[in-house]
């Protein structure tokens, strides 16, 4: 059989359960007549496991890298001479296999850390776990690491048609200015079952696990695949620390899946929320908790929604976190799978948190909650205002290049100008305001606005949400050029890169200036003007300069 020929765009595949329909098995149903040469040997430096189905894949018995993929004949693995592996390679460890029945499992110790490599009899699939006990390992991902020209696509997590960097050394821009980056996935970890690529007649994909070790929610973003000249990866994020607002979590990470199909989409079964892996109840995997210690926690209804908004339900604490939707109809929400403990609940609307309560859960129980009701007070949206730009939602969703920036740099020819004043009572308020706002780039910007002569006579508290801020941007205001505000203090962000590589989510924050009734303008005719600054003293130049992600802003009555 030849290898697989290259494809454009069609081969960027990222899949939530939407798509479980065209799925090709994959999981435990995929069961191979050729079940019978199941089992494993030893070449010497590797061990070599035949899943008896369509895939033999080898595990180094020095260092617990996975060293070759085959399937149908053909190798997948590897480049730049380099392996799939914890992070960027474990170093010496002890490697162990052992056979238990249908399952054969690899065990790789180093130091604390602690990996598992699984294969079921007649599957075309690797099962993965990794537990870091401590940070004396820095295990952040897994990586598969894939032979270059498998699957070639132009995407905006490939790199491989790029002509020059335009931001450190992995931010690029094609001859035709388009930005490419391992960062720009699109995705939330909640919109995503499993990602990989296809030719058609073979994919390759990792499903991911439940993250319930992993930190930043069920909004957050981190880089899931990349393809260049030299050959593609797929990740399993296991603690990523750009633009992240929560510490590291440790313990048992898993199972997340490599699997290959004959080219549809992997089986529905293998995703996070269908999976079962009874079978590795005995194993002795470490930190493994099998269903039977675990709980739920499920909720009657919410009341006080916004039934425009989608809502979400996530319960965390230091050692987990687990989410699930809130039915549009009542809001009814189920969270299975959680290991035992007292978390804080928070409901989101949209990405804004708008409650929060405290929760415990017990093994092999479910803690049910009656009708949660959301105080009017908690969502800003509800307050009444003189004029309003954006939804009050933790998110910059519906400004000026949102959709855009999550997998796109702001330098991107695609962007709309950053610059460019707003009128209220045009109808384009929100469409025309940019989602970002850059010290060195579009600092100043003039909102236009009228007052009733009532409304002239007053104080009012102006409002700006914000999603993240970079180098401690925020925003500091001037009306009519008369009145200018303090400087406020900059609340608690990420310190990483944020909004060049793809990323929003930070800790909202909501900046609110008390305007006196002698700086609005008495003539009702004239328009009032609010410019609005970046204030810092850090950050570098141009998009690196200080910045912050804008939610909405609003002037109150």
């Amino acid at each position: 059989m030849s290898g697989p020929r290259p494809l454009g765009r069609r081969a960027f595949v990222i899949g939530t359960a939407a798509t479980a329909g065209s799925a090709a098995l994959a999981g435990p149903l995929a069961v191979n007549s050729q079940a019978a040469s199941f089992g494993y040997t030893d070449d010497g430096s590797n061990y070599v496991i035949d899943t008896g189905a369509l895939l033999v894949f080898k595990v180094s018995k020095t260092n617990g890298d996975l060293t070759s993929l085959v399937y149908r004949g053909t190798e997948y693995q590897g480049y730049g001479g380099m392996n799939s592996h914890v992070e960027s390679g474990l170093g010496a460890s002890t490697v162990t296999i052992a056979q238990s029945g249908s399952t054969i499992l690899v065990s790789v110790t180093h130091g604390t850390l602690k990996h598992y490599y699984a294969a079921r009899s007649g599957e075309n699939n690797v099962y993965l776990w990794t537990n870091k006990a401590d940070t004396s390992v820095s295990a952040t991902r897994y990586i598969v690491r894939v032979k270059a020209g498998m699957f070639l696509n132009d995407e905006p997590d490939s790199y491989t048609y790029t002509t020059s960097t335009i931001e450190a050394s992995d931010v690029f821009a094609k001859s035709d200015g388009q930005t490419r980056s391992k960062h720009y996935s699109k995705l939330r970890v909640i919109d995503y079952d499993y990602i990989g690529w296809t030719t058609g007649s073979v994919g390759l994909y990792v499903v991911r696990s439940n993250h319930e070790k992993a930190s930043g929610g069920p909004f957050y973003r981190s880089l899931l695949r990349h393809q260049s000249a030299d050959g593609g990866g797929l990740y399993e994020i296991l603690y990523y620390g750009e633009n992240q607002t929560e510490a590291q979590r440790f313990g048992l990470q898993g199972p997340y899946v490599i699997a290959f199909t004959d080219g549809g989409a992997p089986s529905s079964s293998l995703y996070h929320g269908n999976l079962t892996t009874s079978w590795a109840d005995s194993l002795g995997i470490s930190g493994y908790v099998a269903a039977g210690g675990r709980g739920r926690v499920a909720g009657v209804a919410i009341t006080g929604r916004d039934t425009t908004s989608a809502y979400t339900v996530g319960i965390a604490n230091s050692a987990a976190q687990y989410w699930g939707s809130a039915r549009s109809s009542d809001g009814y929400f189920s969270i299975p799978g959680a290991l035992p403990g007292t978390y804080t609940l928070t409901v989101f609307k949209g990405e804004l948190a708008v409650y929060t309560t405290s929760v415990t859960v017990t093994a092999g129980g479910t803690t049910t909650l009656n009708t949660i009701a959301i105080p009017s007070s908690n969502d800003p949206s509800n307050a009444s205002a003189i004029w309003r730009i954006g939804d009050w939602d933790g998110t910059p969703s519906g400004f000026k290049n949102a959709a855009l920036m999550t997998y796109a740099h702001p330098s991107d020819p695609r962007a709309a100008s950053w610059t460019g004043n707003v009128v209220i009572g045009s109808g384009s308020e929100t469409s025309a305001f940019p989602c970002y706002l850059w010290k060195d780039v579009n600092s100043g910007i003039i909102v236009y606005f009228k007052l009733t002569a009532a409304q002239a006579a007053a104080a009012h508290t102006l409002r700006i949400g914000v999603t993240t801020a970079y180098a401690n941007g925020r925003p500091q205001v001037v009306v009519n050029d008369t009145w200018t505000s303090a400087v406020p203090s900059p609340p608690t962000q990420p310190s990483t890169r944020s909004l060049t590589v793809g990323s929003y989510r930070g800790n909202n924050y909501t900046f609110s200036y008390s305007v006196p009734a002698s700086a609005w303008l008495t003539d009702t005719s004239a328009y009032n003007t609010l410019k609005i600054y970046v204030a810092s003293g850090s950050g570098s130049t141009s998009y690196l300069s200080a910045g912050t992600s804008v939610d909405a802003l609003d002037l109150l009555a």
